[in-house]
């Protein structure tokens, strides 16, 4: 059978260059007569690969020395626990932006452990735009100021960085981090699950200042302490080693290509066709303000809702998988995240002009 386009949010597509890789390294990797899955974490060879993968992204994000880069467990999700236990002591305040579904499970989460100020809310237009730049109404003494750059869900990206003056900025960017150029010195914490841009689910990135590692609260456990991590090379327990090494091919991968300003030129491309394509017809449309669309995950939904499950049928059987909406919104989702090659853009555009013809 030959390989769909698949346009999942997450897991999302991997290249087809890496899959080979990995194909060819199951059997046999590096001539160890192991499968990388069999290789000890702590071997030489193994701690080789989680060197050259940090190398990679520090030199495809441009990470200064003063950041450390950890590879823990848990997904964003499991972030939306260890950002306050890391940053924000008993009784202090932290400041997050509601912009979605993702943002608002990090604010449930941060409610566990501090007061939070929600510093701005976009519910109310049903997370279809961003607040703008001074909207935001920051608390005095907040021990971090929160935001999500790319709503999965609902399509939505910052346009632009928050300026939160001294504040450490924290940005979950997990479907947004590797898709173009980043200032990585604006922010205080970075994370991002694998899934979307980087590899397979079960490893997570965290970039943070060196400067706030130690600062967890006492009673956070072991596992869920970015010092703890940063110590041990981000093996203080068995790691995901097969996330790792996938997650360390795509780096290679993202460099071979041209690094991340090539990324973003056909990144960018992919976006600006496919949204053309919806906002020329009258079939199709985006409920999304036009200067914070993503880039990587695209909402439509059809003039009539009826004609849903035909859609995504056809388009399945086409060769276009995974295309169904969040069901907490429901219409239609491409997220067309960097492994998504242009011509699959082009084939959902055809098909989409197509399926208008025939249904319209």
């Amino acid at each position: 059978m030959s390989r769909v386009y698949n346009f999942s949010a997450g897991p999302a597509a991997i290249p087809d260059s890496v899959l080979e890789r990995i194909r060819d390294d199951i059997p046999d990797w590096d001539g160890t007569g192991m499968s990388i899955m069999e290789v000890s974490h702590r071997s030489k060879e193994f701690v080789d690969v989680a060197a050259r993968a940090e190398q990679n992204l520090r030199d495809l994000l441009g990470v200064p020395d003063s950041y450390s880069v950890l590879f823990p467990q848990g997904g964003a999700t499991l972030q939306f626990a260890m950002v306050p236990l890391n940053l924000a002591r008993d009784g202090q305040t932290a400041d997050y932006a509601l912009t979605g579904s993702w943002s608002k499970k990090a604010i449930a989460e941060a409610r566990k452990y501090c007061a939070v100020n929600v510093v701005a809310d976009t519910g109310d237009g049903k997370f279809t735009s961003v607040p703008e730049p001074g909207e935001w109404q920051l608390s005095d003494d907040a021990a971090y100021v929160h935001y999500c750059a790319n709503e999965t869900i609902a399509g939505v990206e910052f346009p632009y960085i928050p300026d939160v003056g001294d504040k450490p900025l924290v940005s979950d960017m997990s479907s947004t981090i590797l898709s173009r150029p980043l200032d990585v010195s604006r922010f205080s914490v970075i994370y991002a699950g694998a899934q979307k841009n980087i590899g397979p689910a079960g490893i997570t990135l965290v970039i943070v200042r060196k400067e706030l590692l130690g600062k967890a609260r006492p009673s956070t456990p072991s596992l869920l302490d970015y010092a703890v991590y940063d110590e041990s090379g981000s093996m203080t327990n068995t790691p995901p080693v097969f996330a790792w090494y996938v997650a360390g091919l795509v780096f290679e991968y993202l460099v071979a290509e041209g690094g991340l300003a090539a990324v973003a030129e056909r990144n960018e491309r992919k976006a600006r066709k496919l949204y053309a394509a919806i906002d020329a017809s009258p079939f199709y449309s985006n409920p999304v303000a036009e200067n914070c669309r993503s880039w990587m995950n695209v909402p439509f939904v059809l003039a009539d809702p009826s004609l849903d499950g035909r859609f995504l049928e056809q388009a399945d059987a086409a060769g276009l998988a995974n295309l169904k909406g969040h069901r907490s919104v429901g219409g239609m989702r491409a997220s067309i995240y960097n492994a998504m090659p242009e011509a699959g853009v082009d084939a959902l555009i055809g098909f989409m002009q197509e399926f208008e013809r025939t249904n319209g």
